[in-house]
């Protein structure tokens, strides 16, 4: 249990390192009107979110899965538990997003602006911090 613990952790730290940066990237990537750099961008974005943040987002789900569904029953009435389900699938929902975006990207059809990405870099900040807190203090 306690490797499948650690396992889970450090897929969670990589997927959270791709979900903190890549937005990053988008933001310098507006920045630039640098063809050169522009490719560049592209190239980083490509390797972040497939090499980097995908094997983690499915070895996260699959460590967390292990972790839970066979103490699924003992689970299945912790609150805390329940709501942060629910914010992962919210980050889920967020990192394909932001493969969405990459393909904006790649494509040269970005629509937003630099604000919206600074912006958008905030989310899995709030929501890993809420994470954090459910799972540590498990309030309710």
């Amino acid at each position: 249990m306690n490797w499948l613990i650690a396992f889970h952790i450090i897929a969670v730290v990589c997927w959270f390192a791709g979900l903190f940066y890549l937005p990053r990237l988008f933001v310098y990537h507006v920045q630039t009107d640098n063809q050169l750099l522009n490719d560049q961008f592209k190239i980083m974005e490509h390797r972040l979110y497939y090499y980097i943040m995908m094997p983690a987002a499915i070895m996260t789900l699959l460590f967390g899965l292990s972790l839970w569904l066979p103490h699924y029953t003992f689970y299945s009435h912790q609150m805390w538990l329940h709501l942060k389900l629910i914010l992962v699938l919210f980050l889920y929902t967020y990192h394909f997003y932001l493969g969405y975006l990459l393909q904006q990207f790649k494509s040269n059809h970005n629509q937003h602006s630099e604000n919206f990405y600074r912006w958008l870099n905030e989310i899995p900040t709030l929501l890993l911090i809420i994470i954090v807190i459910l799972v540590v203090v498990k309030p309710f």
